[in-house]
């Protein structure tokens, strides 16, 4: 037996493309251009789902969701509407709608939403089950990602999953908006892992730090003997993530033909590689992340704005560490776990003036910073706990003047340091870092460089500038 599905809009011609549309694919239809008009509709005849527009002339999609609830607390009512404001999002989920999508409407989306809808919606039996009127959560468990950065309970963590769980399951393109070591790639992982496609590869591209030269090759991939070096065919990002997911680091940096490029991929589902013939067809999700408005970069011509609207399909923005307060703790104990079973270590806490000093500093670096102070404390820690005395001098608050007199950071005690005594100061911290790590590393670069979060050549670089400097001995 044919689904019957009540189309509520009060655009004529939105009503009569849908069902048109619903029709060729098996479904039967209705129309209604008022809330009123659906509602009584809905009252007088039975419908498997409904789709409705959020704006109405008469009503609004919360007032029609509410109301087809009285009626029918089991039935299947999908929203539509051209305002992709997150919080209506998550208000009408949490009023009982199954579903919310927004306009400009992708008629395989309608199609996979309400197969979908069908497929998980098993009606309860009304004499036993009267209570249970809203759908069960889409997600019950959270994905095991590399790196949990949501770990918490502040309002910012909950806000970021209910974004995630809205959007995971849909194949919209994201924007990330965030500073640096605020997650950016971990949240795009995990939007990867909540969605059907978490079984087929996620493949992540930092668009910052490879030459305008080079990015279409590491997009597209190319064939042997297309330009200077290349001695073999190679595969490239898109082909990679055939079928999975495409995360796009820093994508404002991407060259103007790479975006066009970028572009008629994302539309045509095709590319050819570099200095190819072939077209190769792909099936990749696409998530972008960038620490600058695309909206102004498109503005002021450094992006394509047919591009940006491409990807603006959802947009989440990342809260900085200093904006997440109460989660420091739950963080801070995250990665301690982590750490120590990566160091092989055993440490069991953070002494109270740590977690007080955590608290107080504003973390500039974000959770990547966090993680690595955790780092480096867990490899100097003796005796079981994290002390004040194996954090960083900024964290502690103390100053390093050039001449290696070091007193705590206060406005009583303290005068305001010139802007060039800085810069000594942050060198001096720096190379006092090293000259800690590498001792406790017993001088293996690799490992010393992985606790402080750089690679080994920026490693080597640091200690050789200040060789070079003849300000401090070499510390190997």
């Amino acid at each position: 037996m044919k689904k019957r599905i009540l189309i509520i809009d009060d655009d004529v011609d939105m009503c009569t493309l849908l069902s048109k549309f619903l029709l060729k694919n098996e479904y039967e239809t209705d129309t209604a251009v008022t809330g009123k008009k659906g509602l009584a509709k809905f009252r007088e005849s039975n419908f498997d789902a409904v789709l409705c527009d959020f704006r109405l002339g008469d009503m609004n999609g919360k007032e029609v969701l509410l109301a087809i609830r009285e009626i029918n607390p089991y039935a299947i009512v999908i929203l539509i509407t051209g305002y992709s404001d997150i919080k209506v999002a998550v208000d009408v989920i949490k009023l009982g709608a199954h579903d919310y999508i927004t306009k400009p409407l992708i008629p395989d989306e309608i199609l996979n939403i309400l197969t979908n809808a069908f497929a998980r919606m098993s009606l309860p039996d009304p004499e036993n089950k009267k209570d249970e009127i809203l759908p069960k959560p889409l997600l019950k468990s959270r994905p095991n990602t590399a790196d949990n950065f949501f770990t918490g309970k502040s309002n910012s963590t909950k806000e970021l999953y209910q974004q995630i769980e809205l959007v995971a399951p849909t194949n919209y393109s994201v924007i990330l908006y965030g500073e640096s070591g605020t997650g950016k790639e971990v949240i795009a992982k995990t939007i990867h892992e909540y969605s059907e496609r978490s079984t087929k590869p996620f493949i992540a591209m930092d668009c910052g730090t490879i030459s305008k030269e080079l990015s279409g090759s590491e997009l597209f991939g190319h064939v042997k003997g297309s330009f200077t070096g290349a001695i073999n065919e190679k595969e490239g990002h898109f082909e990679m993530a055939n079928g999975g997911t495409l995360f796009l680091d820093e994508v404002a940096n991407l060259s103007i033909d790479i975006q066009a490029a970028l572009l008629r991929v994302i539309q045509e589902r095709k590319f050819k590689k570099v200095g190819g013939t072939r077209e190769i067809e792909v099936d990749v999700r696409v998530i972008v992340a960038s620490n600058e408005n695309l909206q102004e970069a498109y503005k002021n011509g450094k992006f394509r704005e047919d591009l940006f609207h491409r990807f603006n399909e959802f947009s989440i923005s990342i809260p900085p560490l200093r904006n997440r307060q109460t989660d420091i703790n739950a963080l801070s104990y995250y990665f301690l776990e982590k750490i120590n079973g990566e160091l092989e270590k055993n440490v069991l806490g953070f002494d109270d003036d740590v977690m007080e000093l955590f608290h107080n500093y504003r973390w500039p670096g974000n959770i990547r910073e966090l993680k690595n102070v955790i780092r480096r404390a867990v490899l100097l820690s003796e005796n079981g706990q994290i002390s004040r005395m194996t954090l960083p001098n900024e964290i502690q608050g103390i100053y390093v003047h050039p001449h290696n007199k070091v007193e705590e950071a206060s406005q009583s005690r303290s005068p305001i340091p010139e802007i060039s005594e800085l810069k000594k100061a942050s060198a001096t911290a720096e190379y006092n870092t090293i000259i800690n790590v590498l001792e406790k590393a017993n001088y293996n670069k690799s490992k010393a460089a992985d606790i402080l979060g750089i690679d080994r050549k920026t490693l080597y670089n640091k200690i050789n500038n200040y060789k070079n400097k003849g300000e401090k001995s070499d510390p190997v």
